[in-house]
């Protein structure tokens, strides 16, 4: 006899229950002067350099447009992941005056 997949849903017997949705939705975008984002140079294998800015909270989407516009701005590859916007090289200062200049409250981090 084949169990039938239930979606991950429990089924109650209390006439009361009420059922609530998981919430897997992305938060909300912050706007630029609500940002709080840090600026780190690491090295990766090979002795190669990359930029990497982290604490944006928002939406993927609004993530991949900000990363896009740095990486055009700095004139280097790279890609956003998971909260993180990695750009090929050391360009803090870049990235500092550019975020700077659009209103995000940005700050250089160690390492």
């Amino acid at each position: 006899m084949k169990k039938r997949p239930t979606g991950g849903m429990v089924y109650s017997t209390n006439p009361h229950y009420a059922f609530q949705q998981s919430g897997n939705r992305e938060p909300a975008t912050l706007p630029p002067q609500q940002q709080d984002l840090r600026i780190h140079l690491d090295r990766l294998g090979g002795n190669k350099v990359v930029t990497r800015v982290v604490g944006f909270v928002g939406k993927g989407a609004d993530l991949d447009d900000l990363g896009r516009a740095l990486k055009s701005k700095c004139g280097v590859g790279g890609n956003t992941k998971e909260g993180l916007i990695l750009l090929q090289g050391d360009h803090r200062d870049k990235v500092l005056a550019y975020l700077t200049e659009k209103g995000y409250r940005a700050k250089k981090a160690g390492g």
